[in-house]
């Protein structure tokens, strides 16, 4: 496994990064020996970075990966978690907390569900709009001093509090959608990382199974499964982005891959500053998404990519409506 350092201040991680959040019910039901047999593949197979939530299943991420990461030497794994999504029983959002003290309890919650003693990459999930992105910051800094965060990372944020935030201590990473289908970061948010030595982690680099060739038209999402509500599979929106899938796969074929592999391998292309995580929850796909890190394109293969899925040729929002105003970058 490749390996890539998030940013100047940051860990050096595998190349390409598991997202647990599939693994308790976002999209549906999922198989718990199979989630935890899919992190065993990962860490087998080289993969260094686990992400994961306090709010994925309110706790349920966090206790399933407790088991799967027990008897692993802690040294040879990095934990990334997000804190500060409130909701309650049935998941209805209550927005985001980032006070300190809240900030802080979240963490030991955090800490004993993952029967750890420390996080590698700590990070708010939302930015708070009550709460200035300074004292949020700040007290995860006091948890870096007190030895309970290794760095801090921040999520979906603009320009703007990436640089008020990174005053207030080294900031290592931004976690962001960035896909073939999701460039919001690229005119503003992806140049100041790079002039501040920040990092990023790209998540929905499939775009949530949209373009990672396996959706088909005519496929409806299952119980639980809250892609039923998103804007990109839904109408005539789903049938236009599975055309663009379908120009994609006339590259990947040409180029000997999967087109999951390509979309993956593309985020990947983009600076050896961004690491990819990949949404498995079966070893079947997390096989598949594997082999990307080793897909070199060339600038015929990414002119070829930007040909098959110009930027901003997708159609529907990345998230429902009600979601959309808490992302500090648009889709």
């Amino acid at each position: 496994m490749q390996t890539r350092t998030l940013g100047k201040t940051g860990p050096t991680a595998s190349a390409l990064g598991l997202g647990a959040m599939a693994m308790s019910g976002a999209y549906g039901e999922s198989d718990r020996a199979e989630s935890i047999a899919t992190v065993h593949a990962a860490l087998d197979a080289g993969v260094t970075l686990v992400d994961t939530a306090d709010f994925y299943g309110m706790g349920h991420n966090e206790l399933l990966l407790a088991e799967a990461l027990r008897g692993r030497p802690r040294d040879s794994y990095q934990l990334s978690v997000k804190f500060g999504m409130l909701a309650g029983p049935g998941l209805q959002y209550f927005g985001v907390d980032g006070r300190p003290a809240a900030v802080k309890t979240f963490l030991a919650h955090s800490l004993t569900r993952l029967g750890t003693d420390y996080i590698d990459i700590y990070r708010p999930a939302r930015r708070d709009p009550d709460v200035p992105i300074e004292e949020t910051v700040g007290a995860i800094k006091d948890l870096v001093d007190a030895g309970y965060v290794r760095h801090i990372g921040l999520s979906e944020v603009d320009a703007e509090t990436i640089r008020r935030a990174h005053a207030v201590h080294p900031i290592a990473d931004l976690q962001v959608e960035y896909s073939l289908v999701s460039r919001a970061v690229e005119p503003e948010v992806l140049p100041t990382l790079r002039e501040l030595g920040i990092g990023m982690t790209a998540y929905g680099v499939l775009s949530r199974g949209l373009i990672s060739g396996h959706w088909t038209a005519g496929h409806s999402a299952g119980p639980g499964d809250h892609r039923a509500a998103s804007p990109r599979f839904t109408g005539e929106n789903v049938d236009h982005n599975l055309a663009l899938v379908d120009a994609l796969r006339t590259v990947a074929d040409a180029k000997g891959c999967t087109v999951a592999q390509l979309a993956i391998a593309w985020v990947a292309a983009q600076g050896d500053d961004i690491v990819p995580l990949v949404g498995a929850r079966s070893r079947r796909r997390l096989s598949e998404a594997l082999p990307a890190v080793d897909v070199h394109l060339t600038s015929d293969d990414l002119a070829a990519v930007e040909q098959a899925v110009p930027r901003g040729a997708a159609r529907g929002d990345r998230y429902p409506a009600a979601f959309m105003s808490s992302l500090g970058v648009g889709n």
